[in-house]
């Protein structure tokens, strides 16, 4: 992902990219590729300036190492990674640094629609939030999934997770950032109800969001195309956060 969205990025005008940061034994193969467009070290602690901002697209050990530093120096984060924050107790932390240092912490919608009026629809009491994430099953390969369903001989769609967004999230790192969003923007992590299902008769990762409220009734699917070298990563996240980068410099954000 994260090389998706610095190749959508790299032409923008509005932009600078001047530093990556990757673990120390990618530092060499990532200047090689990069050469003269950023400067690449190996831990945020390297940096020889400090960023207006910065964006994680490096996983949930970014979210619980680089990205508090990174707020505790006063620099603007977004993040990709929203389902490290099913860790109990991350989320605060993570507000106690961005507070202390006087920065701002933005979580991406990802490849889900309609995050925007599930936080608002938040603001009046919601009763009820479920998601269901169905993809095919390459897209659940090497993990967790594995161990209850044989992904190769599937012939028919078959669940093989019900529980609680912060379990979803927890267990599915690479697949189930939507379902934490989901939990974090409406009802919370604990009592937003999650369904994961691997249909070999779908070719999109799909998610559905059904919520319900004082505000009515929120019903909304998505059926995203994935990345083409990362059938775990629908194109609508990566999309998701070049936007939000790009709301960053813009005269009108949106």
């Amino acid at each position: 992902m994260g090389s998706y969205v610095h190749r959508a990025l790299a032409g923008d005008g509005r932009l600078r990219i001047t530093h990556v940061v990757v673990p120390a034994e990618f530092v060499a193969d990532a200047q090689a590729q990069l050469q003269d467009a950023a400067v690449v070290v190996g831990d945020v602690d390297q940096l020889d300036a400090t960023p207006d901002f910065a964006l994680e697209c490096a996983g949930h050990s970014a979210v619980t190492g680089a990205v508090p530093r990174l707020l505790r120096r006063g620099v603007d984060v977004i993040i990709a990674s929203v389902g490290a924050l099913s860790e109990r107790g991350l989320p605060e932390s993570l507000e106690t640094a961005a507070r202390a240092g006087g920065a701002q912490l933005t979580l991406v919608p990802g490849a889900v629609a309609g995050i925007d009026a599930l936080a608002a629809a938040r603001q009046q009491g919601l009763e009820s939030v479920e998601y269901v994430g169905r993809k095919p099953p390459a897209g659940w390969r090497g993990t967790a999934a594995e161990a209850h369903v044989d992904l190769e001989r599937l012939t028919e769609p078959t669940v093989f997770f019900e529980g609680t967004a912060r379990e979803a999230a927890s267990l599915f790192p690479k697949n189930a950032n939507v379902a934490a969003m989901v939990g974090l923007a409406g009802i919370g992590m604990d009592r937003t109800r999650v369904t994961l299902i691997a249909d070999p008769g779908v070719t999109r990762n799909n998610h559905q969001i059904v919520a319900r409220g004082a505000f009515g009734e929120l019903d909304i699917r998505t059926a995203g195309e994935t990345l083409p070298d990362n059938p775990k990563t629908s194109m609508l996240a990566a999309l998701s956060i070049v936007r939000a980068v790009r709301n960053r410099v813009a005269a009108v954000a949106i």
